[in-house]
């Protein structure tokens, strides 16, 4: 996907927080358990104010989250970035089924589990000449905030993407209660601390807690944290 400059962008200050440019909206998205105890969908959260521009934590220490305090000057906050600029497709396990094709890149997960319901996304792929299975697929594909994980059409051989308007969501998991990572949408532009273009995509998740080993991107570490 190619940058679009009236998408506005996303720029990572050196060991501080990420500014946000081009009036790009921000707003709460949070997991639903369902009966199963898996995330089941989303719902949408609270809404803030449009300000252009805006500055988000990225040490995970700041007192006014998600917003930076300058929390990151005092904390020691290491935010070397790690994560390589593309993203290898070729790297994604691939899973083949009879109408849908699924990869799943480890390096991007960063451990919503909406693949795990009604017995995972990767068995619906296997059984995927059933309509309801091939449904369950794609939708746990389209639900994975990260795009590590992609639901792909036998027939046209394309990636099924949900349509996303450039936002920035704040991922809340009241089950678990933690807050999760930015969840970046629409092929927002994410510039490195250097001026390095990461590989611009519609669906990525960015580290807000500080402890990923795979900076700016989501690991999953705040799970553990």
């Amino acid at each position: 996907m190619k940058p679009r400059p009236d998408k506005g962008k996303i720029k990572i200050l050196k060991n501080g927080p990420y500014l946000v440019t081009g009036d790009i909206p921000l707003a709460e998205e949070i997991i639903v358990i369902g009966a199963e105890g898996e995330p089941e969908r989303w719902a949408k959260g609270r809404d803030y104010p449009r300000t252009d521009p805006y500055t988000l934590c990225r040490c995970g220490a700041s007192k006014k989250p998600p917003f930076c305090d300058g929390s990151h000057l005092h904390s020691g906050f290491d935010g070397t970035e790690t994560a390589a600029p593309g993203y290898e497709l070729d790297e994604a396990d691939r899973t083949t089924g009879p109408e849908l094709d699924l990869t799943w890149s480890a390096k991007l997960c960063a451990g919503a589990r909406f693949c795990h319901r009604a017995g995972d996304a990767w068995n619906a792929t296997e059984h995927s000449e059933d309509p309801a299975r091939r449904e369950i697929a794609v939708q746990e594909a389209c639900d994975c905030p990260t795009g590590s994980l992609i639901a792909w059409d036998k027939k046209t051989g394309k990636a099924i993407e949900p349509e996303m308007e450039p936002s920035i969501g704040l991922i809340v998991n009241p089950k678990a209660g933690e807050s999760g990572p930015l969840w970046v949408k629409g092929g927002i532009p994410i510039e490195s601390a250097d001026g390095t273009l990461y590989e611009t995509r519609n669906r990525v998740t960015l580290c807000r807690c500080g402890a990923s080993k795979n900076k700016p991107f989501c690991d999953g570490s705040h799970t553990n944290k």
